[in-house]
C-alpha cells in the first residue's frame, strides 16, 4: 500500500513516537523512509545584518543535520533519503510528498489547541489542511510529559534497588 513514507522531524527527543510508527510502518509495507528536516528561513529574512544572518544559516543548518542523524540512528536501515531544506515548514513539507511521489506523511503534533493554535497555526495543521497525501499525525508528548517520564522511570528504578537491597 506505501512504497514511500516521509516522516518531518524537528531532531527533538519528542518526535521519537513519530520514528517509531513511521519506521513500523516502513517496515511492514517495505516502503522507503524519508526524514525531512525544513529550516524554517521565513522566521529570519527580517534580521539586519549580513553577518548575523550567515552565522545563524550555519548554525540552523547544523541543527537540521544533527536532526537527520538522529533520525537516522533511530530508525536505522529503513531510512533510504535524508533531506534538508528551506522555506515554510508546510509548504515544503507538501511540496516534497508530492514531488518525490510518497504515499503517506507521517508527522507529530503537540497537541496545541486553544488561543495558541489560533494565534500562532502549526506545521501539522497546515499540512493536514493542503496535502493531497495522506497525513497521518502522531502525538507528540509536550516536554514536560516526557521529562515525567523519565522521572517516574528513575523514581521506579531507584524503589526497585531500595527494595532489593
Amino acid at each position: 500500500m506505501y512504497e514511500r513514507i516521509l516522516v518531518p522531524t524537528d531532531g527533538s527527543p519528542e518526535v521519537d513516537a513519530v520514528l517509531d510508527h513511521a519506521n513500523g510502518l516502513a517496515a511492514a509495507h517495505d516502503a522507503e523512509l524519508h526524514a525531512l528536516y525544513v529550516i524554517n528561513t521565513a522566521g529570519y529574512t527580517g534580521l539586519p545584518g549580513d553577518t548575523a544572518i550567515g552565522g545563524l544559516d550555519a548554525m540552523m543548518n547544523d541543527q537540521g543535520e544533527a536532526a537527520l542523524d538522529r533520525a537516522a540512528e533511530h530508525v536505522g536501515d529503513h531510512l533510504t533519503e535524508r533531506v534538508l531544506l528551506d522555506g515554510r515548514p508546510s509548504a515544503e513539507i507538501v511540496d516534497y510528498a508530492d514531488g518525490t511521489d510518497c504515499d503517506l506523511i507521517v508527522m507529530g503534533t503537540h497537541g496545541r489547541g486553544g488561543i495558541d493554535r489560533l494565534l500562532l497555526g502549526s506545521v501539522a495543521e497546515r499540512v493536514v489542511r493542503t496535502s493531497e497525501v495522506p497525513v497521518l499525525t502522531v502525538r507528540v508528548p509536550k516536554r514536560s510529559d516526557v521529562d515525567d517520564a523519565d522521572a517516574d522511570t528513575d523514581a521506579d528504578t531507584d524503589t526497585d534497588t531500595d527494595t532489593d537491597s
